[in-house]
């Protein structure tokens, strides 16, 4: 049985003779349910509504790791991450001040693999003659995610040559354009950070220390 992918219902009767326990109940107008990272979890409508619902991620160390964790499980699924967790690192470094050692250390270590990963990336592309095209990023602009294997692209964007000149933009990670072309022909790689940008935000992204008031 695929969890991420396939389509599925559970037969209760196989479950209560596998001992796996099933909470059931009925979710009145106005209610909230709140439903764990990792919980295998299915709706079944019993009349007519609306069906709502958002991620979300209170900012703790240990919401940080599991989304992480699912993160890169997804990858090795081939599955699309709902949450791009490299693009939103980077906007809580940006963006707020973390206080807590644990979610710091976690977010820090983030910032610097991605770092090392686009350095090394352009440093190779530049050692093979691949010119790399500065464009930038929009204010507001989503993630982008490789359209083959849908795993989340930072930075640097591998589009083809035609898309480019048509500006459609579609994204491919490194992988899938050197399966396409090992030697990256008709690739046209984007960048859309300066490295000394992404090196200032992580310098900048500190532990703040609380301080008691009495």
């Amino acid at each position: 049985m695929n969890f991420l992918m396939g389509s599925w219902w559970p037969n209760l009767e196989d479950l209560y003779e596998a001992n796996v326990p099933v909470y059931r109940f009925i979710q009145r107008p106005g209610d909230l349910v709140w439903i764990n990272a990792g919980t295998v979890h299915w709706v079944q409508a019993i009349g007519w509504c609306n069906n709502i619902a958002w991620n979300v991620g209170p900012l703790t160390a240990c919401q940080y790791k599991l989304a992480v964790e699912r993160y890169e499980w997804n990858k090795l699924q081939s599955v699309k991450s709902i949450v791009p967790m490299v693009h939103l690192s980077w906007n809580m470094a940006r963006n707020i001040k973390v206080s807590d050692p644990k979610l710091f250390e976690m977010i820090k270590y983030c910032l610097l693999r991605t770092l090392k990963q686009c350095q090394t990336l352009r440093e190779a592309l530049i050692a093979a003659g691949k010119e790399i095209v500065w464009h930038g990023r929009a204010k507001d602009e989503p993630a982008h995610y490789c359209s083959i294997c849908e795993v989340e692209v930072f930075d640097l964007l591998f589009v083809t040559s035609e898309s480019n000149s048509r500006k459609t933009y579609i994204v491919h990670c490194q992988d899938c354009a050197r399966k396409i072309s090992a030697n990256l022909e008709n690739f046209v790689v984007l960048e859309q950070y300066k490295m000394e940008d992404l090196m200032h935000v992580y310098d900048q992204f500190t532990l703040v220390k609380l301080s008691l008031g009495w």
